[in-house]
């Protein structure tokens, strides 16, 4: 087996930011040039990128640049694509529950791009975005899904504020890192939730729901 050779010409007066970018793509996968672009632009320079995959490969992995959406990211190599016991890097495994809340929030960062205040989404929307889609989600569990997107760097909210319209950022990294195989069986799922909902809007009368007992199950 050939011995592993790595060698990486980073100038030192840049080596604090080639460790730095390297410690940001290990913790969140993503790095935004809307957020973090001096980190960005390092990155995202082709002689640093030619570095930086150098190294990540050594160990299984990569780095990729989408230019136009301002986002480089942690990936798989190519070279390691099919070997068993390598965690795939840009594929954050969520629950079911998780993904739909994803495709909520990318459907409303693609409706909201070329708006003048941003790609932001108020938490009392989004509750009743969700509620559309027929989404059971208590307030808990929105914050703990809403917080560990903010680690992998696909929002951004203030925790602080926990009111309905507090506001939730939208990075444009919501739309990479799917499992494509668990994102087309939970689009499938809120589709077929939509037809279900129109084929019932002239049906029979459904029982009257506790309004109290619903307030409290979305008090954040």
């Amino acid at each position: 087996m050939p011995a592993i050779h790595c060698e990486i010409n980073i100038p030192e007066t840049e080596s604090l930011m080639f460790k730095k970018a390297l410690r940001h793509l290990f913790n969140s996968t993503f790095v935004l040039r809307e957020k973090e672009e001096k980190l960005y632009r390092f990155i995202a320079r082709e002689s640093n990128r030619f570095e930086i995959s150098q190294y990540l490969q050594v160990i299984g992995y990569d780095i990729l640049v989408e230019e136009k959406a301002g986002v480089a990211m942690l990936t798989l190599s190519e070279q390691d694509e099919d070997a068993q016991g390598l965690r795939r890097a840009n594929i954050i495994q969520f629950t079911p529950l998780q993904y739909h809340l994803l495709l909520v929030l990318w459907q409303t960062y693609l409706s909201s791009l070329g708006n003048e205040d941003g790609t932001f989404i108020e938490m009392g929307a989004l509750v009743d975005r969700l509620k559309s889609f027929g989404v059971e989600v208590s307030g808990q569990e929105l914050r703990a899904a809403l917080r560990l997107f903010k680690k992998y760097m696909l929002v951004h909210f203030n925790e602080d504020d926990k009111g309905e319209d507090a506001k939730i950022r939208l990075y444009p990294s919501l739309q990479f890192g799917w499992d494509i195989p668990q994102f087309k069986t939970v689009a499938d799922e809120a589709l077929h939730a939509g037809e279900e909902d129109e084929q019932e809007e002239d049906g029979t009368d459904t029982e009257e729901e506790d309004t109290n007992e619903e307030e409290d199950s979305w008090s954040f």
